[in-house]
This record gives C-alpha cells, structure tokens and sequence, in this order.
C-alpha cells in the first residue's frame, strides 16, 4: 500500500466516499466540526440521544458499504480504504457491544466536550459571542439527551464505574460553584475590547444560565439516577479492553508480552534516571536531584505570562532547527500559537489548525488554579510533544497536504497510538539529536517516560485482571496498589496523579497507547532502516510516514513498509 508523496491527483471514486462520510460526521457532530475548524455549525451541539450514537454506526455501516461499489485508482486509494474499514469497522464493533453509549469519564466523555469545545471558539467580534450565546443554550438539550442515553445504558447492564461517576459529580459541582468556569466565564467578554451590544450580552447571560443549570441537572441525575447502579469494580475486563486497545492503537497487540515489555522498559527507565541523577547532583536520589532542580533558577518561570512565552520562544526555537533539516515543514505548519488554557485542570493540550490555516495549530497549557511557579526541566519536552517534532507537525503536515489526501485522512482520521505514540518518538528523537544533553532536561524527559511506561502496566493489568508486580505485593491489583505503583514511578503532584488514575481507570486503554505507540513507531523505523540500508534517510522516512496521516497503526507499516 505504498504511498507516492510529490505528484499531485486527481480525486477519485474512494476520496469521494470518503469525502462523502467526512461531510455526514461533520453534519451529524458539530463540536467536531469546531474542533476541525470547519465553519457553519458552531451554534450547535451534537445530538447525545441514543438515536444519536445510533447514526454515527449508521453512517459507517453506510460508508463501508459505499466503498465495497468502488475500486481503489492508486495506493494512496488503498491505504484509505484500509484505514477507513479499520477505523469504521470499530466504530461499528464498539456501538453494537454498547460501548460508545456507556461512556461517562473524568477526562474525554460528552460531559466534558460539551463545555471544552468553548474554548475553541472565537471571541473577537459581537457576533462570535452571539454564536457562543447560541451554544450555551443547547446545552440543556445535549446534557438531557445524554442523560437518557447513559440510563438507556445502564438497562442494558453497561455503566462506567461507580469512582467515574462520582468523580464527573464533583465536576459538575465545581464548573457551576460560585468561582466556577460558568461563574467566570463571561465576566469579561468583550469584542476586541469594546463592551458587549446589550442584545448579546443579555443572551450570552441566558445562555451561561442555562447551561449552568443543565450541568447541576445533570449533575444530580448522575447521584441519584446512576451512581447506585455503578458497578464498583473499576476493571473493564478483558473482552471490552481488547476492543479498546484496538481502538486506540489501530494495531492488535498480544496483551501480556506487552504487559510484560511494560514492566522491562520502566525498570529501564528506571535506571536510567538513577545515574541522570547522579550527573546532576553527584549521589543524590532521583527525588533528591529533582528538588536540587525545582530550587535552580536556572530552570524556574514565575507567572503564566511567562510560562506562556516561554512555550512560544522554545515551540518558534525548534521549528527554526528543524525546518528543513530532519523535517520538511511547510510554510503555514512554521506558526504554531500557545497559549494559557482557560481552564484551570491540569495538563497541556494541542489543538490542529483549521482546513484554511486560517486558526492556527495550538499548543495549550490549562494552569491549575493557585499555580503560579513551573519548572522548566519538566516541561521542555512537553514542548517538544505537543509542537514540534510532536502534534503539531503530525497534524499540521497532514492537514497541508490537500494535493494528495482526501478530507477524511487529512482532518478527521486519528488514531490515538498513531498520534501519541508518534509524540513520544518527537520526545525521544529530540534526546538523540542532542537537544536534551543537558542532564536537567534529560530528567524531565525520563521522568514523563517513567510515567508512561507505568500506565502501561497498571492500566493494563487492573482492567484484564493481570496480576500484579511485586512490588506492589503481588496478587491481584487494587486501587490502593495502582495508587502506590503510580506514585513510586511518578513524581507529580498528588491532585495531578490522583486525576491520572481516575482517568486510566475510566479511559481503559488510552493510556497505553502512548507508549506502546511509540514502541510500534520505533520498531517501524528500525525495519525500515535495515531495508533500504546505507540508502535510509531519517528525513525522509518521517516525510513518508506522516504523509500517510494519522491512521491505525497496522494500516501505517504496511503503507510504509509493502
């Protein structure tokens, strides 16, 4: 299923099914279409009903039908018919096992994309605020929806574990508290400065109203109509997981060698970081080297106007190094923007650029509240995995590449071992180019590997019912072991891991795909190493790859590799 890269084509049959499919999910989602900066569907939120999630799996079954009436003209055809029956057919396994329907989680469920699509949405003019008005308005009618999908759920059996649905509780209770995101979120609004028109602002203050009010519904229907049939295991067992890591990484991997690999890597990392410790502060502790680091100005940033130009400065740094060099990088993918998240959760993001270009790719950090100090050493390669070599290269080259991909592979086809893995082979690639010789930085890297490394390993064996290391006592795992085995290969925050864990056990398989991806990515460039031999090219083996777009796994190394 090789690809050809430079030519030009002509759409054919296959880009016009999935052409087709593109512009029906896009009709059928418009958070999605905000998110993918399509235009036109931003007053509007999805339909959460289960006739809803009922017509995403028919627009798959219909698509899957529609490309078995068409042959594929050229590779570039074969790949997305591969990708596409991948992609489509698990969304049709996950809606007929009732996954879809269930899905209620501290991290990626509707109840969050419902309030975090806000943040994509422009605020420059009177009209964008009347369209963000509009928004919040339907906001009732997607929660209410939801509810009754989750309760048409939970009459088949399927809900998400009790701690998930205790936990999106509090959520609710903290986006509608008297400080809350509803509380704050309009305070301010403006149009480039100039007060809101009193016909806006009377509609923008209806609509965060009642959206408020839609989430302490909700919220109160997740106590008293959910929680006592949640069940209190957190396992998702080995059936629903097998289907979820498939989902994630677009490639089936054997569960227990790679639970197994999980436990090898990290003790390698590991050690690893015991002797980057010792080169920072001759027979100190990794906890001893870190606080040595989080004290060395060298490496501190005061504020979150300083955090934030700092990301521009090293995101701009980096792209300059790399540009034509380890990468092609076209023109448009050279702006990336970062910025201070109007959240206050934790973590950092990246978000692609519109079709156009015309919004840029983001990278966003969301500052927990109070949080005013960050270290750098931690975050360089943060860095490095949401911009460039990381997402926004990844996503921007694919969005670029107009003259060879149809919409569905260049803007709508993602896949989370394929994404994220090829993040963490940015990170490690960054490492063997020598931008993190220095042993500080060095350390940040490692320690979000460690990380990664054992979340596969916990999220893998609490939800399949593997048992656990020994070093956490053996036998089967709990929450107080995972609890335990996360903090001993972490040195987070305990609010920020606390949410980890909520995350990998309401998320089961997502978390693993980091770096189980990464993994995948790295095998694929060593086998195409010995192929082509004394002819490899690094740069053109990531041309080549990300040229492909951001598909299944399985589907990327036979388009690489045939």
């Amino acid at each position: 299923m090789t690809e050809p890269t430079a030519e030009p084509r002509t759409p054919t049959a296959v880009d016009a099914v999935a052409d087709a499919y593109f512009d029906a999910a896009i009709d059928a989602s418009p958070i999605e279409a905000t998110y993918l900066g399509v235009p036109g569907r931003d007053a509007e939120l999805d339909d959460l009903s289960p006739d809803g999630f009922a017509h995403h799996a028919h627009l798959a079954h219909q698509t899957l039908a529609a490309l078995d009436g068409v042959e594929p003209a050229d590779a570039v055809d074969r790949v997305t018919v591969a990708a596409m029956r991948e992609r489509l057919g698990l969304v049709i396994e996950t809606h007929d096992a009732g996954y879809d329907a269930m899905a209620l989680n501290v991290i990626a469920s509707p109840l969050q994309a419902c309030r975090d699509v806000l943040d994509l949405m422009p605020t420059s003019t009177q009209e964008n605020w009347a369209t963000i008005a509009a928004r919040l308005c339907a906001v009732p009618q997607a929660l209410e929806q939801y509810t009754q999908t989750l309760l048409a759920s939970a009459d088949r059996g399927l809900v998400t574990p009790r701690r998930q649905v205790e936990a999106c509780i509090v959520q609710c209770e903290e986006l509608t508290a008297s400080d809350g995101f509803f509380a704050t979120f309009a305070a301010g609004a403006s149009a480039d400065g100039t007060p809101l028109d009193d016909a806006v602002r009377a509609d923008l203050d209806r609509g965060v109203r009642a959206a408020a009010q839609a989430y302490e519904q909700i919220g109160i229907a997740l106590r008293e109509r959910l929680l006592g049939r949640a069940p209190t295991s957190d396992a998702a067992g080995r059936e629903r997981y097998g289907l979820a890591s498939r989902s994630f990484l677009g490639a089936t991997v054997d569960l227990e060698e790679t639970y197994a690999w999980g436990q090898e890597e990290l003790a390698r990392i590991t050690d690893d970081m015991a002797r980057t410790s010792d080169r920072i502060l001759p027979g100190a502790s990794v906890r001893e080297a870190i606080a040595h680091l989080e004290g060395d100005p060298r490496y501190q940033l005061h504020g979150t106007d300083a955090l934030r130009e700092w990301m521009q400065e090293r995101a701009d740094e980096v792209i300059t190094a790399m540009a034509d060099t380890h990468f092609d990088i076209p023109e448009p993918v050279r702006t990336i923007e970062c910025l201070i998240a109007p959240t206050q959760t934790g973590g950092i993001y990246y978000t692609g650029p519109s079709d156009d270009f015309s919004r840029p790719g983001r990278m966003w950090w969301s500052v927990p509240k109070g949080v005013t100090e960050f270290g750098t050493w931690r975050e360089l390669t943060t860095v490095y995995h949401e911009g460039v070599p990381g997402h926004h290269l990844q996503v921007g080259q694919t969005v670029y590449r107009r003259e060879l991909l149809n919409k569905w592979r260049r803007m709508m086809c993602w896949t989370s071992g394929h994404g994220e893995g090829w993040a963490l082979y940015a990170e490690r690639l960054m490492a063997e180019l020598g931008f993190m010789d220095d042993p500080g930085n060095y350390l940040g890297l490692l320690d979000g590997q460690s990380l990664r490394a054992a979340r596969v390993v916990l999220d893998i064996g609490v939800h399949c019912g593997f048992e656990a290391p020994a070093e956490v006592g053996g036998g089967s795992w709990t929450y107080d072991k995972a609890w335990t085995f996360l903090r001993t290969h972490s040195n987070e925050g305990e609010e920020m891991l606390r949410f980890e864990l909520n995350r990998y056990l309401g998320w089961p398989g997502q978390a693993p795909s980091y770096k189980v991806g990464e993994r995948l990515w790295l095998q694929l460039r060593d086998e195409a190493q010995q192929r082509a031999g004394d002819a490899f090219s690094l740069k053109d083996f990531h041309r080549r790859a990300l040229d492909v777009g951001s598909v299944g796994l399985d589907v990327l190394r036979d388009a690489v590799l045939d």
